[in-house]
């Protein structure tokens, strides 16, 4: 399968970023895709709505269905995705893209703060896939896939943030036990994770502003990497923790380039990426500062 036409794709925080870039790039093979998200007014520093994006979802060659959907809320998550049976016949694909970011630590983390990271990034991840599942089931290719890191269990990715790095590694561990519990219904749940900083509000805006934004790639790296693998055979595609630039590579893509935000500016590794992880021939990135040093940078 090389195309996602007439799939139906259920995305948690599509509004803009990653998960709109993985929306869009669905819609172009004419794809449906159900919007589950909370944004419904402008905000100031958040570019898009459930409504904007919508729009340009439907521009692109798919159908669009808003759905106002707080991932943290049981009800709201039960009847978002029963709403996106009604509309499109039933859901092929699961993508967890909704995430919270708080780069403190632990004294620096209000509680709230870390009830929201753990309530959306592990606790919405598991949930969302959870009432997904039966339909997922009912598929003919059916995947899960969250926007979430390898498990590289080493202390310098949790000493500045222990509490987003839990919860980033919650939906790690929701595909470690997610995969092996469906293997055998033939649902595939795999993690893709960008080698390089990507260019999001969360990059511009909590890390390092336009510098790094400038070192970053663009989302479309993470919405082709995510068409590859959402269109590779289920029950032989499972339980894996990828790479943008690794899937696209071993795709048959040998040109990076497009992606750059800024060619005269060398990329920012993103967190999380392991030390031993060797990119593509040809892509060199630079090492990520500690959190301190980043945001100092801004």
């Amino acid at each position: 399968m090389t195309s996602l036409k007439g799939k139906t794709l259920f995305i948690t925080g599509a509004s803009r970023g990653i998960g709109l870039a993985i929306a869009l790039r669905a819609a172009r093979d004419g794809a449906n895709i159900a919007i589950a998200a909370k944004t419904t007014e402008p905000h100031p520093k958040l570019k898009g709505t459930i409504y904007t994006a919508a729009d340009e979802i439907r521009a692109a060659g798919g159908k669009a269905l808003p759905v106002v959907c707080d991932i943290r809320d049981e009800a709201q998550v039960i009847a978002a995705i029963d709403k996106t049976v009604t509309e499109f016949g039933g859901i092929d694909i699961c993508v967890n893209n909704a995430s919270a970011i708080s780069l403190t630590d632990s004294q620096a983390t209000e509680m709230k703060r870390f009830d929201l990271m753990l309530g959306i990034n592990t606790r919405g991840t598991f949930m969302v896939s959870k009432y997904c599942i039966a339909h997922l089931k009912k598929a003919v290719n059916p995947h899960i896939l969250m926007l979430s890191p390898p498990l590289d269990m080493k202390a310098k990715w949790f000493e500045h943030s222990t509490a987003y790095t839990m919860a980033k590694y919650g939906m790690s561990m929701c595909v470690l036990g997610l995969s092996g519990e469906l293997r055998s219904a033939g649902v595939a749940v795999n993690a893709l994770w960008p080698r390089s900083t990507i260019a999001t509000a969360a990059v511009g805006n909590l890390l390092g502003g336009d510098a790094m934004m400038r070192a970053s790639r663009t989302p479309e790296i993470m919405a082709d990497a995510a068409h590859v693998i959402l269109t590779r055979p289920a029950r032989e595609f499972t339980g894996r923790f990828c790479i943008d630039d690794k899937v696209l590579y071993d795709s048959g893509m040998r040109d990076f380039e497009h992606y750059r935000v800024d060619p005269k500016v060398a990329l920012m590794s993103d967190f999380f990426v392991p030390d031993d992880d060797v990119p593509p021939p040809g892509v060199t990135v630079q090492p990520l500062p500690s959190v301190g040093e980043a945001q100092k940078s801004r």
